[in-house]
């Protein structure tokens, strides 16, 4: 059939291409994968996948406070 030419065999990815590693949480603030799972996803199983991706919407890539600002300055 015609169509088939036309369908790509694919890996389920949650990547949104802004690939920036949070150098605290080590996690992608693009997609809140790790470094690993992002170097093995194209050698993981569709399960291990599926699993994964069902666990980054749990997940924070970045700390939600803030970091200091006026009010840490001060108490030095």
């Amino acid at each position: 059939m015609i169509n088939d030419v036309w369908q790509r065999n694919e890996l389920d990815s949650p990547c949104i291409q802004i690939c920036i590693v949070h150098p605290e949480t080590r996690l992608c603030t693009g997609c809140n994968r790790s470094i690993d799972e992002i170097s093995q996803w194209s050698k993981m199983t569709s399960e291990t996948r599926r699993s994964i991706m069902e666990e980054l919407q749990s997940r924070q890539s970045a700390p939600t406070g803030r970091r200091g600002g006026r009010a840490a300055r001060l108490k030095r």
